[in-house]
């Protein structure tokens, strides 16, 4: 089976990235603009075609500026797993600093910690250890 990679749209991808990069930690890598590539088009000039955020644990997350209107983070869910409760614990609070807690970090009866968070750019994070 081959690697899953999220890709995800967005409004302003920049910022987006470095929203993840202070909250959850990572790189940003790689950020290739429209205007970079030759497009011809003047109201793309500066829109992100691609950006690499790449995560401490060596996974990466793509990301573009949206040329056509969009519902941000409509059907997406992201699962980041830490092994250490603690790790995930400043993950979910970071998150929830800018975002809506949907479900609280805790144990559950199912044996993981576990919560979920909708960042303030609509994606829905859940996070595990």
């Amino acid at each position: 089976m081959g690697h899953v990679r999220p890709f995800i749209l967005s409004e302003d991808a920049k910022s987006q990235a470095d929203f993840y990069t202070k909250t959850l930690g990572g790189v940003i890598s790689s950020v290739l603009t429209h205007g970079q590539t030759g497009e011809t088009r003047q109201e793309l000039q500066d829109k992100v075609m691609h950006l690499c955020l790449e995560m401490e644990d060596g996974s990466s997350i793509f990301m573009a500026d949206s040329v056509e209107p969009f519902t941000q983070g409509s059907g997406l869910l992201l699962n980041i797993s830490y092994k250490a409760e603690s790790q995930a614990r400043e993950a979910f609070d970071r998150l929830a600093s800018s975002g809506q807690v949907k479900v609280p970090f805790a144990q559950k009866p199912f044996g993981l910690f576990y919560g979920e968070i909708t960042d303030s750019y609509g994606v829905t994070w859940m996070i595990t250890a």
